[in-house]
């Protein structure tokens, strides 16, 4: 049987995710927030290509360039790995073409999406061999959302994110509305207007059922108040079907049995307004690419 040779390129999804609930559980004595969440993942998301090279250099092309910093998160995890390098694969480098189309600051996870999916795409190109436990707390280092991508799998986050477990759902079709707005999360987890006190639900007893009073997103009036843009998403989503916030950013979202049901009112949308539809998934498009590009 012929040897099966190395991969040298991969172009995977780095997908969108959202927030189904979000309860903020109390506040530790460090300033971080316990929390409860439902994370669960989109078929949509931003597109990474990367080319495998061996003269050790590093280089980032992106349709929007403002974004080809030493700040962007996907540097950050090539320079996590880096160190990882052994002396038979030092001479390893990448060449990454990255094409955005998930909103900044939304809440939908677009750079940690964008780490997460450079540590996996690396991890098999680099033959680094790292479990997915390592690669999780390589992530957790770069932000605290990084972790779940690297999972993916739709779970309940505890703790103040880092605790995570399985909780696989009906794949339903998600409406999107992307306000064009830049949230801050750091105001919002300081403000003295948060909610802190919601029950947390032993795991056992948790029964998410879709978007009801009981399974809710703290952060949400608070958005809505200081963000007029969000406001006016959320008051028009809201016409046509239960809507919340996702995470800390400015994206709505309503949930639908089919995409046509989704397609409805998505034609119906303002043309102020943007967003998408997406099909929500338990299992995150990126490791089901990265299993069809394995094998």
């Amino acid at each position: 049987m012929p040897t099966k040779q190395p991969i040298t390129s991969l172009t995977l999804t780095s997908p969108a995710k959202l927030n189904l609930f979000l309860h903020i559980n109390g506040r530790l004595d460090n300033g971080y927030h316990e929390l409860q969440s439902l994370f669960h993942f989109l078929d949509k998301g931003d597109e990474l290509t990367f080319e495998l090279t061996n003269d050790g250099k590093v280089s980032l092309d992106c349709n929007l360039p403002e974004l080809i910093t030493e700040q962007n998160l996907i540097i950050k995890a090539i320079n996590a790995l880096k160190p990882l390098l052994t002396e038979k694969n030092k001479h390893f480098g990448v060449n990454i073409n990255l094409h955005k189309v998930l909103p900044m600051g939304g809440g939908v996870g677009g750079g940690s999406s964008n780490a997460a999916t450079t540590l996996l795409a690396l991890n098999q190109l680099w033959q680094l061999h790292l479990s997915p436990e390592k690669l999780e707390r390589i992530g957790k280092n770069l932000g605290a959302d990084v972790p779940i991508f690297i999972r993916g799998k739709s779970s309940i986050a505890e703790g103040i994110g880092e605790k995570l477990f399985d909780y696989p759902i009906a794949e339903k079709w998600y409406l999107v509305l992307t306000p064009n707005v830049h949230v801050n999360t750091a105001l919002l987890f300081n403000s003295d207007k948060l909610p802190r006190d919601t029950k947390k639900v032993p795991l056992e007893q948790l029964n998410y059922t879709g978007l009801t009073p009981d399974h809710k997103n703290d952060f949400e009036t608070l958005v809505y108040k200081n963000y007029p843009a969000v406001a006016k998403a959320l008051d028009w989503l809201l016409e046509y079907a239960p809507a919340r916030l996702t995470g800390t950013g400015a994206c709505v979202f309503s949930v639908f049995e089919n995409t046509q049901e989704a397609e409805t009112i998505f034609t119906m949308l303002p043309a102020t307004m943007s967003g998408f539809i997406a099909k929500g998934c338990n299992i995150s498009i990126t490791h089901q690419q990265l299993r069809e590009q394995l094998n």
